[in-house]
């Protein structure tokens, strides 16, 4: 009886045993789940982390690679503006021809001109020779009759340079720049400093960020405009006072052969006279003859171009005065320079009629001539030595 009461009482608590183990077993199971679960939660977490990680690091890559492109694309803006333009003038300069060669008559042919045709081709020459005149201010009514006399203002040593005042501002300082190929420029206070016998101590230096190239450099307005060193046909503007590049434009025909054959360095000579800035080169298409360019001296635009009748053959230098190129000539052993070519851009000047004009008691070669309109000289560098000539004019 006893048996039969245990046995009644053992199997139900064997059955709750057996019952909470099962649910003990079902919890471990879900506890392991939910951990797995969670482990894969955590691990996706971290590899989401890390891509975000490795996105900002290719994100700050690329932004670098962008804004140094950008920077590279904002540096060459001028260039390519420069180009675009450049591009511009010489198409529609070809252009004019092409509309000149479509409208005149071929020397071949038979066909008779029409007199229309004439009258209205001598109507626009007349119409553009008087925009030149407006542009180029025709009042500049002097022209060179004679060089009277020459100072020499100091002996540097160096066969190749060039040296002048800044014709646009009224300062008195002196500007020296040595070398055919150099970036430093010395300025001098006046002429009486520069004229000291060691001419570096009192300069001040300044260094272009490009070296130059040949001996046609210019300063003009505050600004030294020059051709840069290892480039074909590029001209630089470049502030001296501040230090930095201002405009930068090229020369189309430019830099292929010397403007001067007796200065092989100068591929361009940049000159200054009563109308401003101008570019002086030389071409194989013309024959070697030099082509004169005016250039807008602020906004770096070419404003017109002449082929003139001078050859480079034999030529040294040469200088613009009141819209006039003079070329200046020598033998290549040196001896006594003389002009013997003047080209007029308003054909106001008859140039068959100019006698040669001499450089007075001097034997020997110019590297570079250039022509002062404030104070009517030209400021020379004449193997190592820096002269000044004054110049007798009369009317045109």
């Amino acid at each position: 009886m006893v048996v039969l009461q245990l046995r009644f009482l053992l199997v139900p608590f064997l059955t709750s045993v057996m019952g909470a183990a099962q649910y003990m077993m079902q919890d471990a199971a879900l506890m392991n789940y939910i951990d797995r679960r969670l482990l894969s939660v955590e691990k996706r977490l971290e590899k989401c982390n890390q891509d975000i990680l490795d996105y900002v690091e290719e994100f700050r890559d690329f932004s670098k690679m962008v804004l140094s492109r950008l920077a590279g694309l904002n540096n060459h803006k001028a260039e390519v503006k420069s180009e675009v333009e450049n591009l511009l003038t010489r198409i529609e300069r070809a252009q004019r021809d092409i509309d000149y060669f479509g409208s005149v008559t071929d020397s071949n042919t038979c066909t008779e001109v029409h007199e229309d045709l004439v009258k209205q081709q001598l109507f626009e020459e007349a119409e553009e020779k008087k925009k030149l005149k407006l542009m180029l201010n025709a009042s500049c009514d002097h022209m060179l009759a004679g060089i009277k006399s020459l100072k020499v203002v100091k002996k540097t040593g160096d066969k190749h340079g060039s040296w002048m005042k800044d014709p646009g501002k009224k300062h008195t300082k002196i500007y020296l720049l040595s070398g055919s190929v150099n970036n430093v420029i010395f300025e001098f206070a006046n002429i009486m400093t520069f004229m000291e016998s060691n001419h570096t101590l009192k300069a001040r230096r300044v260094t272009l960020p490009f070296p130059w190239e040949g001996t046609g450099h210019i300063i003009y307005q505050g600004f030294l405009f020059y051709h840069r060193y290892g480039s074909l046909n590029e001209i630089i503007k470049f502030n001296i006072q501040k230090r930095n590049i201002t405009d930068q434009m090229l020369l189309p025909g430019a830099g292929r052969i010397p403007a001067y054959q007796l200065s092989p360095s100068t591929k361009i000579d940049l000159a200054v006279d009563e109308q401003g800035l101008w570019a002086i080169h030389a071409e194989p298409e013309t024959g070697g003859n030099i082509v004169i360019t005016k250039l807008n001296h602020i906004t770096m635009a070419i404003e017109h171009t002449w082929d003139t009748s001078c050859n480079s053959k034999d030529a040294e230098a040469a200088f613009m005065a009141c819209n006039t190129l003079y070329v200046a000539y020598n033998l290549p052993s040196g001896g006594t320079s003389r002009i013997q070519c003047v080209y007029d851009v308003l054909d106001a000047v008859n140039t068959h009629e100019i006698p040669a004009l001499h450089f007075p008691k001097r034997q020997g070669s110019h590297s570079t001539i250039h022509y002062n309109p404030k104070e009517k000289q030209l400021f020379a560098w004449g193997d190592g030595s820096q002269i000044i000539y004054k110049l007798h004019t009369k009317q045109k």
